[in-house]
This record gives C-alpha cells, sequence and structure tokens, in this order.
C-alpha cells in the first residue's frame, strides 16, 4: 500500500513549461558564475554595430511630428516625450491640434541625446550636464554640411588639382 507521500510524490517534480524555461535559465547562468560572481552580469555590452552609429538622414522639412522623429531616432514616440520632462532645452511647439511639432535643432538635439545614452553610455542627469556644458561651449552645435553636386565635385576632384599644383611648381622652379 501507497504512503500518501509515494501517492503525491511524482506530482510534485512536474513542472510547467515556464518553470522547466526558468530552471534551464538558472542552470545556464550558474555554468557561467565563478566564485559566486556571475560573469553574464558582470561584462559590458557589447559595441553597438557600425550601422547603429551612423547618423541618420534628417529630411529637408521646417517641422516634424514625433512619430517622424521617433522613426528617425529608432526610438518609439514614448521615449521621446519622457526625454521632453528631462532636457528642458527640448521643447517642441504643439499644433492647434495638440500634436507635437519638432524643429530640425529638436532633432539633431535627441539623436545627441539618443548617442549620449546608449553608447557613450551616459546617465540622463549625465547626458543633461553633458549638453548644458557643451551648449555654453558652443561646441555641442553640430553644422550639417551637404552633400556637393555631382558636376561641382567633378571641377573640384583631386586629379585635376594635383596637376595644377605640379604645373605651378614648375612655373616656380623657372622663376627661381
Amino acid at each position: 500500500m501507497e504512503t500518501r507521500e509515494q501517492k503525491y510524490e511524482p506530482h510534485r517534480y512536474k513542472l510547467t513549461s515556464i518553470e522547466q524555461n526558468v530552471a534551464q535559465a538558472i542552470d545556464v547562468r550558474s555554468a557561467f558564475s565563478y566564485h559566486g560572481v556571475d560573469t553574464l552580469m558582470s561584462t559590458p555590452r557589447s559595441r553597438p554595430s557600425e550601422a547603429a552609429q551612423q547618423t541618420p538622414e534628417i529630411p529637408d522639412k521646417l517641422y516634424f511630428r514625433i512619430g517622424e522623429v521617433a522613426q528617425i531616432a529608432g526610438v518609439e514616440p514614448y521615449v521621446l516625450r519622457f526625454w521632453e520632462t528631462e532636457f528642458p532645452n527640448l521643447a517642441p511647439k504643439k499644433s492647434g491640434t495638440g500634436h507635437r511639432l519638432f524643429k530640425r535643432k529638436d532633432v539633431e538635439t535627441i539623436l545627441e541625446v539618443k548617442r549620449l545614452l546608449y553608447e557613450k553610455r551616459f546617465t540622463i542627469e549625465g547626458a543633461r550636464l553633458y549638453i548644458e556644458q557643451n551648449k555654453k561651449k558652443g561646441t555641442g552645435k553640430q553644422v550639417a554640411v551637404k552633400a556637393i553636386p555631382p558636376a561641382q565635385a567633378a571641377l573640384f576632384s583631386q586629379v585635376p588639382l594635383e596637376e595644377i599644383r605640379n604645373e605651378l611648381r614648375e612655373i616656380l622652379a623657372l622663376l627661381a
């Protein structure tokens, strides 16, 4: 005859799928721990890929809506609304219907905030102080350089410039 403990013992060790996943995760983490220090938790995050570090191109528009800015910056709109509360120099206008309208300067500030927070690993307070200090120094403002049209670029390519320099050196040698 079975005792009560023997009767319920098989059911006690059955795990649901969620419990099995948790147990596997614990087993994986314990395989990486050494003397009680979890190496998975202590290793720094990997650097973002080069594609993530490239600055997205900002369209030539006067105003941007929050969805457009979120798409350009690669973050969700709620993140932009939160950053609005944390960074005083990020203050978009509101339309008559209450939609946020960001200027190009605001979009550039958002991209700088994202770079500081996600790539440079600043805290929000640190990013705020960094932006304020650079604003006072005047180094925080970056000038966007437009691409030179191809026809104009052909006029100023390196090959003709080198030829001109060589001819000028020859003339200088004749005069000297």
